[in-house]
């Protein structure tokens, strides 16, 4: 693991400084991962002690990419995450008594006691928006939170996540779609565990590498180790930098594994043992101690100090959450709907004049340089170079950033030559849709080849 070209602050505050990590942020993300960990291990022991109303759906083996992809965001940036990114809201400022809370279905939950999981955020204040259950309907959501944050100029980037499972749905590929064709300031991160439920990735997608599946929107993306911290964060800083300056939307793969089955009620028998030995061996943390270790960060008294301050916090978080009351029956009708209980009005970071006619007006016609053709048709006017639009293929690179690449070859097969071969002079491509007796054209190619097939039954008569 490297250094970073940029930095983001810890959530007790909201700056941002240029370097590489301080000691303390190294040090923050250590206690953002185990404090993931060590929170869902105790939710592990209440959903056992049935103590938990909902389910409990382990990221163990994945804190890097929760925690890694959310630091890089700034305050003001918006995150939706998914039910295993339970590091994303610890990281943006939830308390680990929210998480008990809710799954607990307490009344001094953030959802007081309507819901078991952690369908729950804060859009007001921290930026959430509450997980949505349908896999890959956070995309579009999350497009079009980064659309109206451009809209009304307050520079956000938005982030979300989806499984490799969940990238197979249509709501991944029409938000993704979406957020191309809009160039929304999105990050996603497509976190590939190896399994969709009990369905390996090779038996659901025909890629080795999702990241793939950005070519076919004409965006960005790169690959990285999810179980590394410091290159998961190198690359989402990196991402949410470009998407801040307009060179979005972005996707991240971030390939790791799920320890743990779907949820507690999975046992998880249809992942081979020597698999799971595999990627035990690349566990995040052991990694990243490993790291702190021999950079000279910590020392085995900064470790234990860490650990200490992380019990401390669940203990005493623990103890309010089981301690709390559950919510009132009565209470259940209560905030179904909306009645005047908050004010709903959009946070203008800059002058509406600048998105009103008259300065916001564009004259509907669209120039298209080649007409949409393949080649350039005969006797159209070329545009000058510097009026063509730059086309940019994605990248993959790997945690370091390297081995972008090359973009694909046309293959040329339908104007048939061969691939490479100049057609810059060659007759637009003719669409043989609607050929029969009132095209015209079909009825001169029947005369002119008329002789030629003439020729050649007298030749076979001979």
């Amino acid at each position: 693991m490297m250094g970073l070209d940029r930095v983001s602050m810890g959530k007790g505050t909201a700056q941002r400084m240029n370097g590489t990590l301080s000691r303390e942020q190294h040090l923050e993300l250590y206690y953002f991962m185990q404090l993931n960990r060590q929170l869902e291990e105790r939710l592990v022991r209440l959903f056992r002690q049935n103590k938990i109303v909902g389910g409990v759906y382990s990221s163990l083996g994945q804190e890097a990419i929760s925690v890694g992809t959310s630091y890089a965001l700034e305050q003001r940036d918006w995150l939706a995450p998914m039910i295993r990114n339970i590091g994303t809201l610890l990281v943006k400022g939830f308390k680990p008594r929210d998480i008990f809370t809710q799954h607990m279905a307490k009344v001094t939950s953030p959802t007081h006691g309507k819901d078991g999981t952690s369908h729950f955020g804060d859009l007001k204040t921290l930026h959430v928006v509450s997980p949505i259950s349908m896999l890959g309907d956070l995309i579009p959501v999350m497009a079009g939170v980064g659309m109206a944050g451009r809209y009304l100029g307050q520079q956000i980037v938005a982030m979300t996540w989806i499984g490799d499972g969940g990238s197979s749905t249509g709501a991944f590929h029409e938000g993704l779609n979406l957020a191309a064709v809009q160039r929304a300031p999105l990050v996603l991160v497509l976190e590939n565990n190896q399994w969709a439920y009990s369905t390996p990735v090779a038996r659901q997608v025909p890629l080795k590498d999702l990241a793939d599946r950005a070519l076919a929107y004409g965006i960005k993306s790169r690959i990285v180790d999810g179980n590394d911290v410091i290159a998961v964060y190198e690359t989402a800083r990196w991402a949410v930098d470009e998407c801040r300056v307009g060179r979005g939307p972005i996707l991240i793969e971030a390939k790791t594994m799920r320890m743990k089955g779907h949820a507690q009620h999975d046992p998880a028998e249809y992942v081979p043992k020597d698999m799971l030995e595999y990627w035990k061996a690349r566990d995040p943390i052991a990694r990243y101690e490993k790291y702190l270790t021999n950079s000279g960060l910590w020392d085995a008294k900064t470790k234990a100090e860490i650990d200490a301050r992380i019990e401390r916090q669940l203990d005493e978080d623990q103890k309010f959450a089981e301690e709390s009351p559950l919510p009132d029956p009565q209470s259940a009708e209560q905030g179904v709907y909306c009645e005047g209980c908050h004010e709903i009005e959009a946070d203008w970071r800059r002058p509406k004049e600048q998105v009103m006619p008259p300065a916001a007006s564009v004259e509907a016609v669209w120039k298209v340089a080649d007409f949409g053709a393949a080649t350039i048709p005969t006797g159209a006017t070329q545009s000058k170079p510097e009026a063509q639009p730059a086309v940019h293929y994605p990248k993959h690179a790997h945690q370091t950033g390297h081995g972008a690449s090359q973009p694909p070859r046309s293959t040329e097969a339908s104007a048939g030559k061969p691939a490479g071969e100049d057609l810059s002079g060659a007759p637009p491509l003719r669409v043989p849709f609607g050929r029969g007796p009132k095209d015209r054209s079909f009825e001169r190619e029947k005369q002119q080849n008329q002789p030629a097939k003439q020729n050649r039954h007298r030749r076979r008569r001979r």
